[in-house]
């Protein structure tokens, strides 16, 4: 047997040996989980997925009874978890295990804060990292951090956000105004091509309906009205209804049919409904056949309808926070009504009273018995149930005019409903509880 004796080599690609992982530096070549990797089948894997998750919602420690240790991508998305709702790490007054109050992780530094933002968005879907921004303002109290243009840049836009920049734009700074337009301006374009279409649609066959003709054109009889006009003419032997008498929709004329005042109460809690409405009425405002005003209030009125055109204009108009006189604002409303039967008027609030409150319901009674359709939306937003003054959204009740919360994507129903001057689709007040 002979042996050969290796000789000079050059370098090349070489294996690495063991090393001690930096925890700090997720490494992607390692596998997630000291755990069976959960792409596999079997109970196993399924108990692995089952441990990682319960890992990264507890957040790890001694206490959390998973034993498992996250590497790679989960130890990065866990880091970040951790900076913001982490043990040790927590909100404003939370206490740690041992007994000492938690800090917050991320730090008052607009560059801790900056390289945070990124690597949510590197980790989390766009909902989520929307949740988790609102979250860190909320817990870690990052308010003045929104009013340098570079950490502005770096976060997810979306509705909320925009309340909170509103609700800064009073302290706002000259050099970071621009750029909170900027990011003001993405988030209403995006709610724009979201809502706008349907909603034109849907208010426009509103407006259509609205007039009723008995001389229609073929494509315009409404045949649920006709039929039911002409069942005494049923012929039995033939089973058949013979129309002598047509009812149709009438076709909107270019001149305004209809007028929809919407007022809104732009106290703090509000913040997400203003940012819809801004939009609603900036689309309402470009239908020729109604003529929109958009109010809004706190415990002074001011009437935002000549920047309707920019709903930017409009929501850098409102000043975000105060009291509420829903009152004043409605006598405002009442006193630029012209035509009360064409009338819709929308008033968006919690109904949290700082005015004279039977004075406010006398001015819906009078709206109301002057032929105004009128609607109170107790938030419009994807929120869910508000918190809102219940006494006074029963005496509402009691007048014929209920109120509600309404999501975006049902506004335009409810105002087709109003228009038409059917009944509104009302949720069940138990669930709003």
């Amino acid at each position: 047997m002979t042996t050969t004796t290796p000789g000079p080599t050059t370098p090349g690609p070489t294996t690495p040996g063991p090393t001690t992982p930096d925890p700090t530096t997720p490494d992607p070549t390692t596998p997630d989980l000291t755990v069976p990797d959960p792409a596999t089948s079997g109970p196993a894997a399924a108990e692995a997925e089952r441990l990682r998750r319960w890992r990264l919602v507890l957040g790890g420690g001694a206490a959390d009874g998973t034993g498992c240790e996250l590497r790679g991508q989960d130890a990065a998305m866990d880091g970040a978890l951790a900076s913001l709702y982490g043990q040790g790490r927590g909100g404003k007054g939370d206490k740690g295990a041992d007994g000492g109050r938690r800090s917050a992780g991320l730090g008052a530094s607009a560059p801790s804060v900056a390289r945070w933002l990124g690597d949510i968005r590197t980790y989390f879907p766009s909902s989520v990292v929307q949740v988790m921004q609102r979250d860190a303002i909320d817990r870690l109290g990052l308010n003045s951090l929104l009013l340098e243009p570079e950490m502005l840049e770096a976060v997810e836009p979306d509705v909320h956000l925009v309340g909170t920049l509103l609700s800064l734009n009073r302290v706002m700074p000259e050099t970071t105004k621009e750029t909170a337009r900027a990011v003001v301006r993405k988030v209403v374009e995006q709610l724009e091509k979201r809502l706008a279409t349907r909603t034109r649609a849907t208010l426009t066959g509103a407006l259509d309906r609205s007039a009723r003709i008995n001389r229609p054109r073929h494509r315009d009889i409404d045949w649920d009205r006709t039929i039911r006009a002409n069942l005494k003419n049923y012929l039995p032997e033939y089973r058949t209804v013979v129309p002598e008498r047509l009812i149709g929709y009438g076709r909107a004329a270019q001149s305004v049919k209809k007028e929809v005042v919407l007022c809104i109460d732009q106290s703090g809690s509000m913040a997400a409904s203003v940012v819809y409405a801004s939009v609603f009425g900036a689309v309402l405002a470009s239908m020729r056949a109604i003529d929109t005003r958009l109010v809004v209030f706190d415990t002074a009125v001011v009437d935002l309808t000549d920047q309707m055109d920019d709903p930017v204009d409009v929501l850098f108009g409102t000043q975000l926070g105060g009291g509420t006189d829903i009152n004043r604002a409605l006598a405002y409303c009442q006193s630029r009504i012209t035509r009360p039967a064409e009338t819709v008027v929308v008033l968006i609030s919690d109904l949290y009273e700082g005015g004279i409150r039977d004075e406010m319901l006398k001015r819906v009674a009078a709206m109301k018995a002057a032929g105004v359709q009128f609607v109170t939306l107790l938030a419009l937003s994807d929120e869910g149930a508000p918190a809102y003054d219940r006494e006074h959204a029963a005496a509402l009740a009691a007048l014929g005019a209920p109120a509600f919360a309404c999501t975006p994507d049902l506004f335009p129903e409810v105002m087709a409903a109003a228009i038409e001057k059917r009944p509104l689709l009302i949720p069940d007040m138990a669930e709003q509880r």
